[in-house]
């Protein structure tokens, strides 16, 4: 069977996506610190199951930013690598179809570095701190 994608709706970070992050225990990000208030991405499902999801930042420059991608923790099939690397380069394909020449992630979990990789990223650094500031 193969992959399905699409975008992801109003009722998805609610009813999916906040307990994904849950169990890796990751804190959810804010929906109001998603794309379009958690809409501006998308989701991977085989059959009527979720794998994974992620999401693409359109700025007003020529970079886009792919970030936040989650996959169900409890999907153990062996094709879960190739629905993340799905994810990617659909995210990928979304900004390139939107004019963006750049794409920018970060990323520390060394399996999603991987699959960033397979999917034509090139790591630039590492050992970067990141830093963020809430007004």
């Amino acid at each position: 069977m193969e992959f399905n994608i699409r975008l992801l709706n109003d009722s998805d970070y609610d009813n999916t996506l906040v307990k994904w992050w849950s169990d890796w225990d990751w804190t959810a990000p804010g929906k109001e610190s998603l794309p379009l208030g958690g809409t501006g991405g998308f989701m991977v499902s085989k059959g009527d199951v979720d794998i994974c999801a992620g999401f693409a930042y359109f700025t007003n420059s020529n970079i886009a930013w792919c970030e936040f991608i989650i996959s169900n923790k409890e999907y153990k099939d062996k094709d879960r690598n190739d629905a993340i690397e799905y994810l990617i380069n659909s995210l990928s394909k979304s900004c390139e179809n939107a004019g963006y020449k750049v794409i920018f992630t970060s990323v520390s979990h060394q399996n999603l570095i991987n699959k960033y990789q397979n999917c034509g990223f090139i790591k630039t650094q590492e050992g970067a701190t990141e830093m963020i500031k809430f007004l």
